[in-house]
């Protein structure tokens, strides 16, 4: 684009007008802003007077020193107002000075050009090729199989004759038929080993009593024992009575009373909390059959509810350690009952007297 005439300077009186130039004809940006510049008869310091430029930037623009220019949004802008200063077309002197200054901020584009061209013409080829290749290694393959495969023949087991028992040809020399045996069991447990005096001491139940053992056995079973499989949260194991466990993946969420969240987390199938004791709070959870709740180390069953006191759980735990307290307590007590009526059952010996000592 050719050069536009330049307009006279009102501070300096009439000058000449630029020469045609065009900013793409010349060898660099620098060199087209100098020429035109020279050609309108104006200095550096009038130009940057006219377009609020340092003049060394100007400078620094006329001989393509671009490392000296401020960012990159203030240089584009100090090329355009030098260029429409000097009457020439802006945008191509920005569009120049972007090819010539590349901004290292924008990431590579993808190859173009004769390469690309090369491959997109070889494209046929290269398929042709891969094609023989791939042919190739599927027949050698199946020559391979082909080659291991082996003639059929009659099986061993086949050829020994039907009554092979009462053939006097066949040699049976070291085989024995006998009956078949049992199917074994599928697991051996062996006998529980009870300790003599031990349970008859500690829980006051004799073990050789019928009537003892079937008290025992008509108590509260045992359920389930906590058994941690995954994360634990919460209080210490001393320190909690109740335990929530997750069975698969839930939220779950413990609000204190004043509103505030003690505890918050998606729980993964094994991972549980231990609620703190006496805690006053509400369990909030997604699921309730995600969770299972052990009180006392034994399982209690499943959430009842999305949204459940602890106080429900805290009151059942400490109703069961007060039943296993009494209990105890009673077991203990029909011990030394017992104990009493076998004394007086079976009293002790009277001791033999002692003989008096005689003077010698």
């Amino acid at each position: 684009m050719a050069v536009k005439r330049g307009a006279t300077s009102a501070e300096s009186g009439p000058r000449a007008d630029p020469a045609d130039a065009s900013v793409e004809d010349a060898l660099t940006l620098g060199d087209a802003l100098r020429a035109a510049r020279e050609a309108s008869g104006r200095s550096l310091a009038e130009l940057s007077t006219q377009t609020r430029v340092h003049t060394r930037y100007l400078t620094a623009i006329e001989q393509n020193d671009f490392s000296i220019l401020p960012n990159r949004v203030f240089s584009i802008g100090y090329v355009r107002s030098y260029a429409v200063a000097l009457g020439l077309d802006d945008q191509t002197a920005v569009e120049r000075f972007k090819r010539e200054s590349p901004d290292p901020t924008i990431p590579l584009q993808a190859p173009v050009g004769i390469a690309f061209e090369d491959v997109k013409r070889n494209s046929g080829r290269l398929a042709i090729v891969a094609g023989v290749l791939l042919l190739a290694v599927v027949g050698w393959n199946i020559f391979q199989r082909v080659n291991l495969v082996q003639a059929p023949r009659a099986s061993d087991i086949a050829q020994v004759p039907p009554n092979w028992a009462t053939d006097p040809s066949v040699d049976k020399a070291g085989l024995r038929l006998g009956g078949p045996l049992s199917a074994p069991a599928d697991q051996t447990v062996p006998k529980l080993y009870v300790t003599p005096g031990l349970e008859l001491q500690m829980t006051g139940v004799d073990p050789t009593s019928p009537e003892g053992m079937a008290a025992v056995d008509a108590t509260r079973p045992v359920q389930k024992a906590f058994n941690p499989r995954g994360a634990l949260y919460g209080a210490p194991a001393t320190g909690s009575q109740v335990v929530i466990q997750a069975s698969k993946s839930a939220n779950i969420v413990v609000r204190l009373p004043d509103g505030r969240v003690l505890f918050a987390r998606q729980m993964t199938a094994g991972d549980a909390w231990r609620a703190p004791t006496g805690l006053s709070a509400t369990l909030d959870v997604s699921e309730p059959t995600a969770f299972d709740v052990y009180i006392n180390g034994e399982y209690a069953g499943v959430m009842p509810a999305l949204q459940v006191p602890m106080s429900q759980f805290t009151a059942r735990a400490e109703a069961q350690m007060r039943q296993a307290a009494a209990e105890s307590a009673a077991r203990v007590r029909q011990a030394e009952l017992a104990a009493q009526a076998t004394a007086r059952a079976n009293p002790a010996p009277a001791p033999a007297p002692v003989p008096a000592p005689t003077d010698r």
